[in-house]
């Protein structure tokens, strides 16, 4: 399957109705849920992403979850949410206990992908972290630079910057050209760059726990 990055963007990605399992996900995780399917041969899984952008406005995260679990509750024999809280500020958790489906631990995808547990070390060493992934890094524009205004007002940058000291680009795939595209991003922000190879972290052991 190919993937518009775009499309994951705006729209997201229907399922395929074709699973036992539906994981019902953010469009910024498709690259790496479809990637761990492939690797394990979890053909019973299917999925459906919401819009990325969802994650500009995180108080919409919740009602778009409830409305695609009631849409295909009776067309699957369990569905699985793979959003952390994701700024909703525990809103998701609650409403997926209610509606009697599971969720990723964590309180968005910066920590499951590092790990819950070492994310929560690591503590105050991030609190002045700007993160990116590698969907955050080939969308930086969409994401960053236009919805905060910087392609019009770049003069913006040290007022919404200024508390932070260093870009954590936390790597799923092992691409050079991502990591130059990340370090550029950083010194668009005027931040130092650190670059953690984390892989698919705890996202990969919530989906193994369903296979």
């Amino acid at each position: 399957m190919t993937l518009d990055d775009r499309q994951l963007t705006e729209t997201g990605l229907p399922p395929r109705q074709t699973g036992r399992l539906l994981l019902i996900a953010c469009g910024a995780l498709a690259h790496e849920i479809l990637a761990l399917k492939r690797g394990n041969g979890w053909d019973h899984m299917d999925l459906q992403c919401l819009p990325a952008k969802l994650h500009l406005y995180p108080e919409k995260i919740t009602e778009a979850v409830t409305e695609a679990v009631a849409e295909h509750r009776d067309s699957y024999d369990e569905i699985f949410v793979v959003y952390a809280d994701c700024g909703t500020g525990g809103q998701l958790q609650a409403k997926c206990a209610e509606l009697g489906v599971e969720m990723v631990e964590g309180p968005h995808c910066y920590s499951f992908f590092e790990g819950n547990d070492r994310f929560a070390v690591q503590g105050d060493a991030d609190m002045t972290a700007f993160f990116l992934t590698d969907f955050l890094v080939k969308q930086f524009d969409a994401f960053v630079w236009r919805p905060m205004g910087l392609d019009r007002h770049p003069e913006l940058r040290d007022m919404i910057f200024g508390n932070y000291t260093k870009l954590v680009y936390q790597s799923q795939i092992t691409d050079p050209a991502l990591v130059d595209k990340a370090r550029a991003c950083a010194d668009r922000l005027g931040l130092a760059f650190e670059h953690r190879h984390t892989g698919y972290g705890d996202l990969a052991t919530a989906l193994a726990a369903r296979a």
